[in-house]
């Protein structure tokens, strides 16, 4: 556990002065007592549980005070919670290569297997959309709750040429953010506006005077949503994967990765021509760690569908530090009404 304002703890050092304090009053009475009653009779008409059970009180209220000092200095600990993601967003692959064979009964067959097995996992209050990515990107299904139009989004995925990472991560955040403009404009030569879906036009200089300064949020903290992108190959056209994630960082959304296929790489050979293909997952493995998310590597269908099992139980409860200010304070008037409660119940009055 871990104190988001550690210096207040010095409040902690007037404990054992109250303590002192009361230890003296104690003494103080009791040397009242003596000088007008005899302390056998007063020892008998106590009797032992009595004597024990009138510093309950008291104990309890120092207690509440403790942890009520602590809950002052905001103490965090790493807990397990049921996250808050409301939205969750499929990017998916389909790039030649993912016709290969290696994985029974081909690549995109075992991933959209996988993928619909995730989609029948998550609570139906999470929506979920599709994206697609190969030359260029598109959503192939906006989110939504209808697990029905989600499913038949996957089964229309029809293969296509190249491999564009970065562009699947872009149109992963517009569809988080359809208010959003992403400027591309400063992306690496290898994007091409004529091939990818996300043009890298001049905003409409209007538009973009009343529009609000976009400010950076810390990586990973936008609790609402988050991506999870499946890929076989390397990224050969659009804009830079990493500076795609970057974007993604910025905003705060987690991207989750998942490579998928032989870490060694394959020759492809479909319909008279062929192509070597070869997982990136050092690209995949920047992606998960600038953004906050996870790398996963799945070399077959049984891997890829525990991966998407693991990541929906990683996003329905999420280990992570969290604040428990609150529970401190509770804990503390619970202390506090417990002794109070003892007191006037034993003593008709409040210590």
């Amino acid at each position: 556990m871990t104190f988001m304002w550690p210096d207040l703890l010095w409040l902690l050092t007037g404990v054992p002065a109250l303590i002192a304090a009361y230890l003296f009053l104690l003494r103080r009475r009791k040397r009242s007592a003596l000088r007008f009653a005899d302390l056998g009779l007063i020892k008998e008409a106590l009797g032992a549980g009595q004597r024990f059970r009138r510093h309950i009180p008291p104990l309890l209220f120092l207690l509440a005070l403790t942890v009520l000092i602590l809950a002052v200095a905001r103490p965090s600990a790493v807990v397990t919670l049921p996250t808050q993601n409301e939205t969750v967003i499929l990017a998916l692959d389909i790039s030649g290569s993912m016709r290969a064979t290696d994985v029974e009964p081909n690549r995109i067959a075992a991933a959209q297997a996988a993928a619909k097995s995730f989609v029948a996992e998550q609570p139906r209050r999470t929506r979920i959309g599709v994206v697609t990515f190969a030359g260029t990107a598109a959503v192939a299904q906006a989110p939504s709750n209808n697990r029905e139009e989600i499913l038949a989004a996957i089964d229309r995925i029809q293969l296509q040429r190249a491999t564009a990472i970065g562009s699947g991560i872009l149109v992963s955040l517009k569809a988080i953010f359809p208010e959003a403009d992403f400027d591309l404009r400063s992306s690496t030569p290898r994007y091409d506006p004529t091939r990818d879906s996300l043009r890298a036009a001049p905003l409409d200089q209007a538009r973009a005077a009343d529009a609000p300064a976009f400010k950076p949020v810390p990586p990973g903290s936008y609790g609402s949503a988050v991506v999870i992108l499946l890929s076989d190959g390397q990224s050969n056209v659009g804009p830079n994967p990493i500076e795609s994630a970057r974007m993604a960082a910025e905003r705060g959304v987690r991207v989750y990765t998942v490579g998928f296929g032989t870490q060694e790489g394959e020759t492809l050979r479909f319909e008279g021509w062929s192509m070597r293909v070869r997982l990136d997952e050092e690209t995949l493995k920047q992606i998960a760690e600038l953004t906050q998310g996870e790398y996963y590597y799945a070399g077959t269908a049984a891997d890829l569908k525990k991966v998407y099992q693991t990541l929906s139980a990683r996003l329905v409860f999420e280990t992570r530090e969290t604040e428990i200010t609150a529970l401190f304070s509770a804990a503390a008037a619970v202390l506090a009404l417990l002794g109070g409660g003892l007191s006037v119940w034993w003593y008709s009055r409040i210590l």
